[in-house]
Formats: structure tokens, C-alpha cells, sequence
């Protein structure tokens, strides 16, 4: 895929806390804030996080006017479980790891060479979304 290419798949999430989630995305895996819409009571209507020619759009759960928030769950309402994952490539899967260790996530499955190429670790949000992080990049 070229460098200036747009994303044509694009993750959305739901989270209970999404101003505090963004921070943490942008913080964390190095996300850019493109777009943010706030809402009342400290709520997000639409945010979009932009990650080199890829974006992740995410909300606020629970919306009750949200017709398709109520479409889905948050891991802590389905014991963790989750329906989907996200795969984040990165230059440095290590460096990444590092930062996700100073902010205390969850760290599922630890850094490690892959029999496929590449090199990555999977982890848990603070609220409980998988994400796999790493140098894999399919489209090299």
C-alpha cells in the first residue's frame, strides 16, 4: 500500500471512559487526535485517531440515543471476551511494548519472534480491548 494511501477498513470501539481512552491510545500506541466531537456529561460523540495512513474511530458507550451502540457490548459486560481484535503495525514492536508496560496494561501475550516474520505482543486497553501490536507488516 503506498505511504499516502487512505485507509479503506477503519476498527470502531465503544468505551466507558472515552476521554480518558483517547489519551491513553495517543499516549500509549502513538494514535494522532484528527477529529474529536465531545459530548455532554464528558462523553465523545465521534473521534477519530489517526495512525500512519490507518484510523480507528471510537465513542462513548452506553449512548442510549446511539442505535448502534446498542448493538454492542464492552468486554467487562461479556467476562473479557472479545468478537474481534486489532492488529496495530508498528516500526519498533519493542519500543511499543515498553510503553505499554509503563502504563501498566495488560500484557496477554509477551513480545516474541513470529514463525510467520515479524516480531509482536498482544495486550489488553484499559478497558479491556484486545490489541496486537507489531513489525509484521502484510503489505511490505
Amino acid at each position: 500500500m503506498a505511504a499516502n494511501s487512505k485507509a479503506t477498513l477503519i476498527p470502531c470501539l465503544r468505551y466507558r471512559n472515552a476521554p480518558a481512552a483517547i489519551e491513553w491510545l495517543c499516549n500509549t500506541f502513538g494514535f494522532d487526535k484528527q477529529m474529536v466531537v465531545p459530548g455532554e456529561n464528558n462523553t465523545i460523540l465521534h473521534a477519530q485517531l489517526a495512525f500512519g495512513n490507518g484510523m480507528l474511530m471510537l465513542g462513548s458507550a452506553d449512548r442510549k440515543d446511539s442505535e448502534f451502540d446498542k448493538l454492542m457490548k464492552q468486554p467487562d459486560d461479556i467476562g473479557g471476551a472479545q468478537t474481534q481484535t486489532t492488529y496495530l503495525v508498528v516500526p519498533d514492536a519493542d519500543a511499543v511494548y515498553e510503553r505499554v508496560r509503563r502504563a501498566e496494561a495488560d500484557i496477554v501475550i509477551d513480545i516474541k519472534d513470529e514463525d510467520y516474520g515479524g516480531r509482536g505482543f498482544t495486550c489488553r486497553d484499559l478497558e479491556g480491548h484486545v490489541w496486537s501490536v507489531g513489525n509484521y507488516d502484510p503489505f511490505a
